[in-house]
């Protein structure tokens, strides 16, 4: 009897620890698997028609490595006053550059994609892993954007807050991730920004 009693009990541990094995492995699973469809989404989704895709060919700025998350959008500004969304495209692909971002914002408005959306960008440091970076063009060094320029970027980054569910505190500055003053006019003009945001939040609806 007691010999009996002994293995029910032992059965009744073992059934115990097994059932804790896979309540913890569910409980870690599900966050990265949450995390491979939000990548799946950008993976399969269709860019609008005003998004001119020409993807980069440079090894050294084009890994090819998969978002292990999409959580966010990062906006910077390019830098250099006056040049094109092309041009820019075009220097992420020299062999000798190593950054690119997925979509680089032109001063008419245009709207070039550098890398496929599931990619990895080299263009936000620690968030590259799980963010879309929107590189945007400036007439001039104070880093402001032009009128069409900015339509655009509001109207891409509302798509792809849509594409991801994210809301407007998922959209936040190079200058958030690094403190580097970039995109500078948005830096130093906070108000600026959050005008930004709220625009962008508004083009949702």
């Amino acid at each position: 009897m007691r010999n009996r009693r002994r293995r029910r009990i032992l059965r009744r541990l073992l059934l115990f620890a097994l059932l804790a094995v896979c309540a913890t492995a569910t409980a870690l699973t599900a966050p990265s698997l949450r995390a491979a469809r939000r990548v799946k989404v950008l993976e399969k989704a269709t860019v609008p028609d005003w998004v001119q895709v020409a993807y980069i060919d440079n090894e050294n700025a084009r890994h090819g490595t998969r978002l292990a998350d999409f959580t966010g959008v990062v906006i910077h500004y390019v830098g250099n006053p006056a040049t094109t969304a092309m041009g820019n495209r075009n220097y992420f692909n020299q062999p000798t550059t190593e950054v690119a971002s997925h979509f680089v914002v032109g001063l008419d408005g245009e709207v070039v994609q550098c890398l496929p959306l599931h990619e990895r960008s080299v263009a936000s440091n620690n968030r590259n892993r799980d963010t879309i970076s929107i590189e945007v063009c400036h007439p001039d060094e104070s880093g402001q954007f032009s009128a069409a320029t900015y339509a655009s970027l509001v109207r891409l980054t509302a798509w792809l807050c849509n594409l991801g569910d994210l809301n407007t505190d998922d959209v936040i500055r190079h200058h958030d991730v690094t403190k580097k003053e970039c995109p500078l006019y948005y830096v130093r003009h906070p108000e600026a920004w959050e005008k930004l945001r709220n625009d962008i939040s508004a083009a949702r609806k």
